[in-house]
């Protein structure tokens, strides 16, 4: 057996920054090296960020991203880090991109990878499996790389392959198995989904097998525009024994020594052509570092690498706990991405701004965040005063905009009644919202989860008006429960909880008239969810919803609900994605659509 110290970089780069996010990658190539590494991996699209999406149409931008490789190279060299093998994620062409002029069937973008060792690339591999469905459109942007590219890297043969790669059947990992590695290194922009770290190990679990190899999975951390990433890279035996895998939503260094089967001394480097088999892919073979024969100085002898600790297996988090620390990074990294240094929103006294509020102050910190109550004649004396109380709770800057006078100023000019009434209200609060914002340049947050944005309850252009929705993708029956979550854990650990009690116990009102409650327009949301679930998430139709056993008059309801909100949704600001479908990326329907169920 040969043994090969690893070293998995899931890091947070920046989309675009790509000056940043080599530096980064300098950064914990240095922390690696440090440690003894002999081959360092860094996840998908490590240079210019993931998801790039039309960017790939720009050529200055392919062109930048390709010639930070080689400097690249050149840097880790002159920073004295050229002896691991540090294998980043990148952009590459070799022709224009698809939808341009001049573009050619087989050539074009492509989403690769690279090897650096000794200030040189040494290898490259492009991802052979494009996903096109939900959040992604890569077979929109990219062509798919046709060659397996296997390093030897301390006499063990090293494969590579690309997150999609990972997720089909056959293709390179198939290959890989055929032709014999030791390892398999992927790199993945894998995207944070609830309860998707259990189908990941599974996925990787199996595919080790398939490849009959150690596999070594790294991904994405931290959050861009919608999208999250958690980390969770892990290092998984062929046989399926978990040998390392790190935390999840925090940047990490996994490094591990594995021992693993020599390359064969007599196989031939170079393009060893097409495999005869259906795959489509060609081998190619790398001798990267050091030459076939040559030892590794042993682990703590004076010549060789330091002892690293025994690799961590991170628990797994509760799905409460999972979810709230994927808000927080979505939120956090939006902020700071975009440059903005405080958020604003409105403080109703209800579950969801009072949810939202401790989102925020748990991802930029309370002496960031602006809580703003507006009450009006129809704001209960209760609500104001559990704004108040999350206020003092966790310590945001808080303020009073009573906003009554200027509802009786515009009915006195503009005379309206019943729901017009209602909406000028929400109206006159994001005026003021985004007055603020203008003002000091905060980023104003809007609170609606999404069993509100499903069914249309929201104000265009009222509560719905903001830059950024921590629950956008949020069911109501899930807001309870992480209020309840995040005030235990605040208990737990000696903290004061940050959401009042009354705020999770009342029933929801929108306070727009007197006596309003949520349950006098949308059914009971433990019924509307389960709902929005299947229909939503699971694109059942009439026929099917009934089948699954839900009312068929309610189903008819919250159907048409559904179905007529298309509009507002489609005007609704930005959220982090938690679930399989999610509006924006994922749900993509026509506002003008005549076609109703049953």
């Amino acid at each position: 057996m040969s043994r090969l110290r690893l070293a998995l970089a899931q890091i947070d780069p920046t989309v675009g920054d790509l000056r940043a996010n080599v530096d980064l990658i300098r950064h914990w190539t240095g922390q690696a090296a440090g440690s003894g590494a002999d081959l360092v991996v860094f996840p998908e699209m490590a240079i210019p960020g993931y998801p790039v999406e039309d960017l790939v149409m720009r050529a200055s931008f392919v062109e930048a991203s390709r010639s930070a490789v080689p400097a690249l190279a050149s840097a880790l060299a002159a920073d004295g880090l050229g002896d691991p093998a540090v294998v980043v994620g990148y952009l590459d062409a070799d022709g224009p991109a698809r939808l341009t002029a001049g573009a050619q069937p087989e050539r074009g973008p492509r989403n690769a990878l690279a090897v650096l060792h000794g200030g040189r690339v040494v290898a490259t591999y492009a991802k052979h499996h494009l996903p096109n469905y939900g959040v992604f459109d890569e077979d929109r942007y990219f062509v798919p790389g046709q060659v397996l590219t296997i390093a030897r890297i301390r006499g063990v043969d090293v494969a590579f392959a690309i997150c999609e790669d990972l997720w089909q059947p056959g293709g390179p990992l198939a290959v890989a198995g055929q032709v014999g590695v030791g390892l398999v290194c992927v790199l993945n922009g894998s995207p944070y989904e609830l309860d998707k770290g259990d189908a990941r190990l599974e996925l990787v679990t199996r595919r080790a097998a398939e490849a009959g190899a150690t596999l070594a999975y790294v991904n994405l951390v931290g959050a861009q525009d919608e999208l999250v990433f958690d980390g969770d890279s892990m290092v998984v035996e062929a046989g399926g024994t978990v040998l390392a895998r790190a935390p999840q939503f925090t940047e990490y260094l996994t490094v591990i020594d594995l021992d693993l089967p020599p390359g064969d001394p007599q196989a031939r480097f170079g393009d060893l052509g097409w495999l005869p088999d259906a795959t489509g892919l060609r081998v190619e073979r790398v001798l990267v570092s050091p030459p076939a024969g040559t030892p590794a100085p042993p682990p703590g002898s004076p010549a060789g690498p330091p002892t690293p600790p025994a690799p961590v297996v991170a628990p797994r988090l509760c799905p409460e706990e999972e979810v709230w620390r994927a808000l927080v990074c979505g939120l956090r990294d939006y902020v700071r991405k975009n440059g903005f240094a405080s958020v604003i929103l409105g403080l109703s006294g209800g579950i969801d701004s009072a949810v939202v509020a401790a989102i925020a102050c748990d991802a930029v910190g309370a002496s960031s965040v602006v809580g703003v109550s507006m009450p009006s004649e129809h704001s209960s004396r209760h609500s104001r005063e559990d704004a108040a109380d999350l206020a003092r709770r966790t310590g945001l800057n808080y303020r009073i905009e009573p906003i009554t006078t200027m509802v009786e100023t515009l009915l006195a000019q503009l005379p309206l009644t019943g729901l017009a009434v209602e909406n000028l209200q929400a109206r006159i609060r994001a005026v003021i919202l985004m007055g603020l914002s203008n003002e000091h340049s905060h980023l104003v947050l809007t609170t609606g989860n999404k069993s509100e944005l499903s069914v249309g309850y929201s104000t265009l252009y009222g509560d719905s008006v903001g830059g950024f929705n921590p629950i956008k993708d949020v069911p109501k029956t899930l807001v309870w429960r992480l209020a309840e979550w995040r005030n235990a854990e605040a208990e737990r650990l000696g903290a004061i909880p940050p959401i009042p009690k009354n705020s999770i116990s009342k029933p929801p009102s929108a306070e727009l008239r007197p006596g309003q409650l949520d349950t006098d327009s949308l059914p009971d949301y433990r019924l509307l969810d389960a709902i929005l679930a299947d229909y939503i998430d699971g694109d059942l139709g009439r026929a099917e919803l009934i089948a699954a056993g839900h009312d068929p008059a309610l189903v008819d309801r919250v159907v048409r609900l559904v179905d007529l909100a298309e509009f507002k949704r489609r005007q609704s600001a930005p959220g982090t994605k938690i679930s399989v479908k999610a509006f924006g990326r994922d749900r993509r329907l026509p506002i003008t659509n005549r076609f109703r169920e049953g």
